[in-house]
């Protein structure tokens, strides 16, 4: 039987909350061991070099010092699609920051007196330090042996600077631009790097006892981190053991493995615990950054807004390592291809290396770039055809068997009637127009994002006191799922509340394989899994209480904490009674579940090079806000926002406007501050927070929430992952309103208060990708994703 849904639907408070408000909780960076080493990274200074020597027997013979390892201590690559990675640089140094050697001793700073006596030459090699420069003909390559490489994915193409290309066509796009009735519009957009910020930084706490490792980190993956950690090291992943304490913030940073391989290589070779912390600015200089990208996207429209074809092309930097940009490669098919009805598309997505930090995933990952590319271009074809852009929008956005980019069908009418909710939720909302000389616009935009499923497990443990244990390997990074939405699925199938479900902590030894806590998955996947759990526990049990009772399990029910008879009088016991006598009877009571996605189809032979081919989950949303703009400073003050959002159902209302409100904060950020430059050298040029500007308190805007419920999900109880989403339209929203107040087009994000003015002032040319091939077509079809 399943869980009741009125049962499981309710707010309540975190079990967490009350240690995390105290600052009781302790953080990877808070834990400590007996005979604990403190450990530090040498960093080459230098984003492109051939390594001529590493001398580091002066550092060896350091005070304290107990292990240094460098790339002769880790014979493996790693990678996603592509193993491109080695933990330390051997030969050729890559970027600004790459680790050369790492070193622990029994303090801190005698590490870091260690790292000083490291002596490293280097020969400096031309370096591509952005995109433009790495696609030039006979530029120079981040990965001259590329070839040579082993390939984990099959059917992307890659070659040269080009890291992975996935594509999807589907229909004659050739055709439908060649149309007499069409409208070409062309539009090309940039935006930088956004920096997660956690307050966490990454950290490690690694040991090495009976042969095995046991690795304590700050991660949203502890499969990632125990599989990979293997495969740098060379041993079995059954030798690393990977446990996961609370987790002080990720946003898709800790969405990959990081520092643990080296505290582990450190622990091995000490005999001792090794404690590896990243300092702020490691963070800010190596940090697994939102990638900047460029993109370059046009449509053939007719006059009463049919779009007849639509082609882009999304350039992204990767940076030195191919990374989570691989696998990032497979969203732009459904985010530009997304939203609206296509007759006919041909989209490519380019992972490109250059010599600079690696990037990785971030919350909505390249969907928030790609959808402010989409609307800010859907505006601007409204323009063109002459039509307002919001009935563009009603006329066009993907509605019940509509096929996407890839030929999926779409399921049901969404969007349309989330853009119908949002007219009543301005109007409820409304805001005075400022009358002091700013400029005021108002803006409207659409989304598409979809719930990460993936291979979950969970296994329920029934307490003979009467409570539940869930053991899984899912982590717990703030939004609430673990806390919350998780407790409350397995506390319905049970008749218990969901304080009395206690959610251990991740353990690899302990729960079955996941892919990890990230793109929203937790609640749907997790979840799945561990309401298919909590039933076999629930059968168990009612079994038991129908030998109690002396009656069929089929008219028994549990709720409010009892097994009863269905009826107004129901006679039963208590749920703990019941687990006792089950515990003594047939031994402890427990159940497992599993769950993966279902495979959605996509239109054979559309997709290539794409990790997911079709939505399980697609999740909409519709964003609204009005903006003031000073024309005198370029300054942009948000008004208003509002938010209708599509959560398929919400087990707790509270959690899901909690990370709207957030999600939305995050992304004023990367709308209007959040800038992260690199200059000549490779080098982030933000180091810390007193040059990397975020939303302070004065920037955030209450928002206005109206959650859509009832749209299909194969979610346990129809849920959706409601923590990803929120960010998808911000960065879109703010820039079509800027654009609406200023008359001007937005082509860049973050709009900064010298860019807007700029704009004003007509400073600012209109961007130009040399490096995109000016044929579409041959750009978009050119053979090996190589560059002429």
């Amino acid at each position: 039987m399943d869980a009741s849904p009125d049962a499981t639907v309710m707010d309540f408070r975190r079990r967490d909350a009350r240690d995390k408000l105290m600052g009781l909780t302790r953080y990877t960076i808070d834990r400590k061991s007996a005979g604990m080493l403190h450990a530090v990274v040498l960093r080459a200074a230098v984003p492109s070099g051939r390594i001529l020597s590493l001398d580091t027997a002066k550092a060896g013979a350091m005070p304290g010092v107990r292990a240094i390892v460098t790339a002769a201590d880790a014979p493996g690559q790693a990678g996603i699609g592509i193993a491109d990675h080695p933990l330390f640089a051997r030969v050729l140094v890559r970027y600004d920051g790459e680790p050369l050697a790492a070193i622990a001793a029994e303090t801190l700073a005698e590490a870091e007196a260690a790292m000083a006596a490291i002596t490293v030459k280097i020969a400096p090699l031309p370096a591509v330090v952005d995109m433009e420069a790495a696609l030039a003909p006979g530029a120079p390559l981040v990965h001259p042996d590329w070839a040579d490489y082993d390939v984990l994915f099959e059917g992307g193409a890659h070659g040269g600077n080009i890291a992975w290309e996935a594509s999807s066509v589907r229909g004659d796009v050739d055709a439908a631009f060649a149309r007499d009735d069409v409208t070409v519009v062309e539009s090309a957009f940039r935006v930088g790097r956004q920096n997660h910020v956690s307050f966490e930084p990454r950290a490690v706490l690694a040991s090495f006892e009976d042969g095995r490792f046991h690795i304590e980190t700050s991660t949203q993956v502890p499969w990632t981190v125990r599989n990979t950690t293997a495969r740098l090291l060379g041993v079995p992943a059954s030798d690393v053991r990977v446990t996961v304490p609370a987790v002080g913030g990720a946003f898709g940073l800790k969405f990959d493995w990081a520092m643990e391989p080296f505290a582990a290589l450190l622990a091995r070779k000490a005999r001792r615990p090794v404690r590896l912390v990243n300092t702020r600015q490691e963070e800010m200089l190596t940090c697994l950054f939102r990638e900047n990208a460029d993109i370059l996207i046009r449509s053939a429209v007719t006059a009463d807004g049919e779009i007849a074809g639509r082609e882009a092309v999304v350039l992204m930097d990767c940076g030195a390592y191919g990374g989570e940009q691989i696998f990032l490669t497979t969203m732009t098919a459904h985010t530009l291809g997304g939203n609206y009805r296509l007759g006919a598309a041909r989209l490519v997505s380019r992972a490109v290396y250059t010599h600079s930090p690696p990037n990785g995933a971030f919350r909505a990952c390249n969907g928030v770039y790609n959808t402010f590319a989409l609307e800010r271009h859907t505006d601007e074809i409204s323009a063109a055809i002459g039509m307002d852009p919001l009935e563009f929008r009603r006329r066009n956005v993907l509605g019940d068997g509509d096929l996407g980019a890839t030929g999926q069908v779409f399921e049901a009418e969404v969007l349309r009637p989330m853009l119908e909710r949002m007219q009543v939720l301005r109007g409820d909302t409304p805001v005075a127009v400022p009358d002091d000389g700013r400029l005021h616009g108002h803006a409207t935009t659409v989304g598409t994002w979809f719930v990460f499923t993936g291979p979950s497990a969970a296994t329920v443990n029934m307490n003979a006191d009467g409570s539940a244990t869930l053991v899984t390997s899912g982590v717990e990074i703030g939004s609430g799922s673990m806390m919350q939405a998780l407790p409350q699925i397995v506390a319905g199938a049970l008749g218990l509340r969901p304080d009395q479900v206690i959610v251990r902590t991740a353990d690899t030894d302990a729960a079955g394989f996941d892919v990890g806590v990230g793109g929203g998955r937790t609640t749907v996947s997790l979840g799945a899994a561990s309401l298919s759990a909590a039933g076999e526990v629930r059968e168990k049990l009612l079994k038991v209480a129908g030998e109690m009772l002396e009656a069929d399990p089929e008219d028994l029910v549990m709720a409010d904490g009892r097994i009863e008879i269905a009826g107004e009088n129901g006679f039963g016991y208590p749920i703990a009674e019941v687990a006792a006598r089950a515990q003594a009877k047939y031994g402890p009571v427990a159940g497992t579940g599993a769950f993966t996605g279902r495979g959605t189809p996509a239109m054979a032979g559309c997709a290539a090079g794409h990790f997911i081919e079709a939505l399980d989950i697609p999740v909409f949303a519709v964003h609204d806000v009005d903006v003031a703009v000073d024309p005198e400073t370029g300054h942009v003050e948000v008004l208003a926002y509002r938010v209708v959002q599509d959560v398929g159902r919400a087990l707790n209302p509270s959690a899901i406007h909690g990370q709207i409100q957030g999600g939305v904060v995050q992304g004023l950020g990367y709308a209007l501050h959040e800038e992260a430059s690199i200059d000549a050298g490779g080098r982030i040029c933000q180091s810390g927070f007193e040059t990397y500007r975020l939303p302070l308190a004065e920037d955030v805007v209450r928002v206005a929430i109206d959650l859509y419920e009832g749209a299909p999900s194969m979610g346990p109880l129809g849920t959706k992952g409601a923590g990803e989403v929120p960010i998808l339209n911000v960065g879109a929203t703010i820039a079509c309103a800027v654009a609406n107040a200023t008359g001007q087009r937005v082509e860049e994000l973050p709009l900064t208060p010298p860019r807007v003015l700029a704009m004003l002032l007509g400073r600012k040319p209109a961007l130009a990708f040399p490096h995109i091939a000016p044929r579409w077509a041959d750009n978009l079809l050119r053979p090996h994703g190589r560059p002429d």
